[in-house]
């Protein structure tokens, strides 16, 4: 009998379209093992990882820095090139926001409002796709937005405070900036892990090949039902990094470290 292996995702569609074809069974899975798949808010996520909660799982880059018990694999992260996430508010705020909604404060997103603000606020942790509301209700100042909803900010009716993929761009001489990367418990063991890299990699070459056996899925599970933001998302999100990090992404999470203050180099 296969052992089970669990893998906990979040359900944008960066993730469920890197993801999807080995989600649908379209490209195997793991020798001996049969993987099981939930989807979890980036929150959420950050949490299970501190507490061990999945083998595989999709966390924020600054997380993922931060684990000692989990192994970041080269492949299936959300690095932005250029895009990240936004600092929004409704028209007409006068001075800087005293309160802000954050999608959580183990995020990478928040690490960065941290680095780039100049100013004091108050951070008021909810779910990513709550915070729109909380700026138009009036509960929060500004908002920090990731995922569709900071591609869709000036659609909602907001205006951009701060763009934190352009900071990062300038701050980091042009790196791509690492957002989320997939870890994996060490203690399945380095074999385990190449596999699992090879099996990401199919996923989104067969997502590449066969998009429309992967869309429905995809957009099932997203929060903006609109394909163009959708497939915008996409694009802003799965990139060369995604499929193999390589020495540009090792660099630019060293970056990351630093300017997040994870490290004193």
């Amino acid at each position: 009998m296969k052992k089970s292996l669990l893998a906990a995702i979040s359900p944008c569609p960066n993730d469920t379209y890197i993801f999807g074809a080995w989600v649908l069974g379209m490209v195997g899975d793991l020798s001996e093992m049969r993987t099981r798949f939930v989807w979890e808010d980036v929150q959420t996520l950050n949490e299970m990882a501190e507490s061990g909660g999945a083998d595989i799982i999709k966390v924020s880059a600054v997380q993922a820095l931060k684990l000692d018990n989990y192994e970041m694999l080269s492949c299936g992260g959300a690095f932005g090139l250029g895009d990240g996430p936004k600092l929004v508010a409704r028209p007409g705020l006068n001075g800087t926001p005293e309160k802000i909604g954050v999608p959580g404060t183990l995020t990478t997103a928040y690490a960065l409002l941290g680095a780039a603000a100049d100013f004091d606020f108050e951070s008021v942790p909810m779910f990513f796709h709550e915070i729109p509301d909380a700026i138009s209700n009036g509960l929060v100042d500004a908002g920090l937005l990731i995922h569709e909803t900071a591609l869709v900010y000036e659609e909602m009716g907001f205006e951009m405070i701060l763009d934190l993929g352009q900071w990062w761009k300038v701050r980091s001489d042009d790196s791509p900036l690492p957002l989320g990367v997939i870890i994996m418990r060490k203690s399945l063991g380095r074999d385990l892990f190449i596999e699992a890299e090879g099996i990401i990699r199919k996923s989104i070459t067969a997502a590449e090949e066969k998009y429309d056996q992967v869309r429905p899925m995809i957009k099932s599970l997203a929060r903006e039902l609109d394909d163009r933001v959708i497939d915008e998302h996409i694009r802003a999100y799965v990139n060369d990094c995604s499929y193999d990090m390589g020495d540009k992404g090792v660099s630019a999470l060293s970056v990351l470290k630093k300017i997040t203050g994870l490290t004193n180099e």
